[in-house]
């Protein structure tokens, strides 16, 4: 039996996760659950489903009305960020699959690695902030990093078997989002509600802006550079609308591996989950007679500031990509509030990245600094009405 800690539990990928662990009794088994505590009552049901040992919220007075929802005996409560480390550090887990939106995740994943605790990642951002350090963690301790995004566990299967000094180039693929064909002059005023009207993924707000923006093969980008230890130029995004091609890798020779598949987070989340076996997965199957073309374009950089942003932070390194991350939160939390533009988003990350000066990243302690002096930066800029609908 395999036990498994879900960081993240009530998002589109935890509740996903928690699907797949309840397909296979015999095999798979909830050790803890965190969430930030916004669905107190959704909570209670998955802990009566399910029954962790112990569940981890970030809002401290949601762990209230959880105790209270729950009759004894109740799993172990924790609270407050604190509280994720904990659960991820010190709850018998076999593995920690890590599904919390943004640098909430940073803690409790690097804790995981540091427990020892095989990693599930779904959450990009921590590679994002601190990819240096989360992987020398798992180097010392080798502590398997399985990606769960669809792309990258897609590149992860087409590395399988392979020799690393072998590949001549990764290709991640991504719809395009819903402004693929949308004129540059246009993103100025689309709404939230076109945003976050995704052409192929069911997603949560924060991940589909992101889509909209294509930040999200920003940050994949350098992801993915931590992931397979690869040169961030072997990295290319190529636009696939389809969405059926989940990535690709090429070899030195010329051949190009690809894994295809529907569009289900159920296929790579059960696949990090049992790695390195594979179990079925119900739902529908690819029928390529029915899918017609497949279609392939290169990004528009100059339309996608955000790509642009995040090649730069690749190359710049150190603290750079904390910067990025850090304002692209605090931006798309912004539009969605209704308090920006769509296009300000990249602008207010540039800004942010020219406030803060360079640095060597040394540290996690150092990491959470720069998240939240960088946060302030462009909560300030926000506030000034810099980006302003």
């Amino acid at each position: 039996m395999k036990r498994v800690t879900l960081l993240g539990a009530t998002g589109s990928i935890g509740l996903r996760a928690l699907e797949v662990v309840q397909s296979y009794p015999d095999e798979l088994a909830v050790a803890g659950l965190a969430a930030r505590g916004s669905n107190v009552e959704l909570i209670a049901d998955l802990c009566r489903r399910h029954s962790p040992a112990a569940v981890a919220l970030i809002d401290p007075d949601a762990v209230d009305r959880l105790a209270k929802a729950l009759p004894s005996p109740r799993p172990e409560l924790l609270r407050g960020p604190q509280g994720l480390v904990t659960l991820a550090r010190e709850v018998d887990a076999d593995i920690v699959l890590s599904a919390l939106v943004g640098a909430a995740g940073l803690l409790p994943t690097m804790a995981g690695i540091q427990a020892g605790r095989a990693m599930a990642l779904a959450n990009k951002e921590t590679l994002v902030m601190a990819g240096s350090l989360m992987t020398a963690a798992a180097r010392d301790g080798r502590v398997p990093l399985l990606p769960v995004d669809s792309e990258h566990s897609a590149i992860f299967q087409c590395l399988a078997g392979h020799n690393g000094r072998d590949v001549q180039r990764i290709l991640l693929t991504g719809s395009g989002g819903p402004f693929r064909e949308t004129p540059k002059a246009a993103l100025a005023t689309v709404t939230v509600d076109d945003a976050l009207r995704h052409p192929t993924w069911k997603m949560g707000p924060k991940i589909t802006i992101d889509s909209a923006t294509m930040m999200n093969k920003g940050l994949e980008i350098i992801e993915a550079r931590w992931l397979f230890d690869v040169d961030p130029e072997q990295v290319q995004v190529v636009v696939h609308p389809q969405s059926i091609v989940h990535s690709m890798v090429e070899y030195v020779d010329g051949a190009v591996i690809a894994q295809l598949g529907v569009a289900d987070m159920g296929i790579p989340i059960l696949y990090a989950l049992t790695y390195p076996e594979r179990r079925p997965v119900p739902g529908s199957r690819l029928d390529l007679t029915k899918v017609g073309a497949l279609t392939f374009f290169e990004p528009d950089p100059d339309k996608f500031a955000c790509l642009r942003l995040a090649r730069a932070v690749l190359d710049a390194g150190g603290v750079a990509p904390v910067v990025l991350n850090a304002a692209n939160e605090i931006a798309v939390a912004a539009f969605l509030d209704k308090r920006i533009r769509f296009t300000a988003i990249a602008e207010l990350i540039e800004r942010a990245l020219a406030a803060m000066p360079p640095a060597a990243l040394t540290s996690i302690e150092q990491c959470v600094a720069v998240d939240a002096e960088a946060r302030r930066r462009v909560e300030a800029f926000v506030d000034a009405g810099i980006g302003r609908r």
